[in-house]
């Protein structure tokens, strides 16, 4: 698995390399050790792969359940080391096995927002990632990804779209007993990590949410 791993983030690197304007900025801002989680917006299927390429660690992502069929799609998935989510309810096993990966000090990939943005605009995100970053105690690197959309069709190839990859610093959330379970702590939580991601991003992807006037730091490195 971690083979495969090391094999499709070369393969992705390469393909980036010849058939897109790739930009990674930020990647001083990821701690080389220690339990991590990376969020980011999330517009494309691409995103995952160009997640895995960009940032200096090894990401084991959280995936949607219905990538995981008898299908090839899904032979990639899990030999890329994802596990499973189920969208609807509170699925548990997927919360154990997330905050498992942040016990060995590894880095749990997550897009909050919990599906791909059809506008390619920063939605609000869900309270999952707030509850497993509040119940670890793990720091939060925070990411924007702009252009992934621009990857589709064979035309794309003739146009060398630009990405960019913006790597914030790392945060906390608070992590204490009632944050932990309390809805409005977790909520605050979750628009806390939106915003994080909102920086990162130009303002056009920032959607209509009313952080959106907030700029704040870019973190352009």
């Amino acid at each position: 698995m971690r083979l495969f791993y090391c094999a499709a983030t070369a393969t992705m690197k390469a393909l980036l390399v010849a058939l897109t304007r790739w930009r990674v900025e930020g990647k001083e801002n990821v701690p080389r050790k220690g339990p991590l989680i990376v969020v980011s917006n999330h517009m494309t299927y691409v995103d995952p792969p160009l997640l895995g390429a960009s940032v200096p660690r090894r990401i084991t992502f959280m995936a949607k359940q219905e990538l995981f069929g008898p299908s090839l799609l899904g032979l990639v998935v899990r030999a890329y080391g994802a596990f499973p989510v189920r969208r609807s309810g509170v699925d548990r096993v997927a919360l154990r096995r997330a905050l498992e990966v942040l016990k060995k000090g590894e880095v749990l990939g997550m897009f909050p927002e919990g599906k791909r943005s059809s506008s390619h605009q920063l939605q609000e995100a869900q309270p999952g990632t707030a509850f497993i970053a509040a119940r670890s105690g793990a720091p939060i690197v925070p990411v924007g990804i702009s252009g992934s959309e621009k990857v589709r069709g064979i035309g794309f190839i003739l146009r060398r779209p630009s990405i960019v990859v913006r790597i914030g610093r790392p945060f906390n959330v608070p992590s204490n007993e009632a944050d932990k379970s309390n809805r409005s702590g977790l909520a605050q939580h979750a628009e806390l990590i939106t915003e994080r991601i909102a920086e990162l991003l130009p303002p056009s992807y920032r959607g209509s949410l009313s952080f959106q006037n907030n700029q704040g730091s870019t973190n352009e490195n």
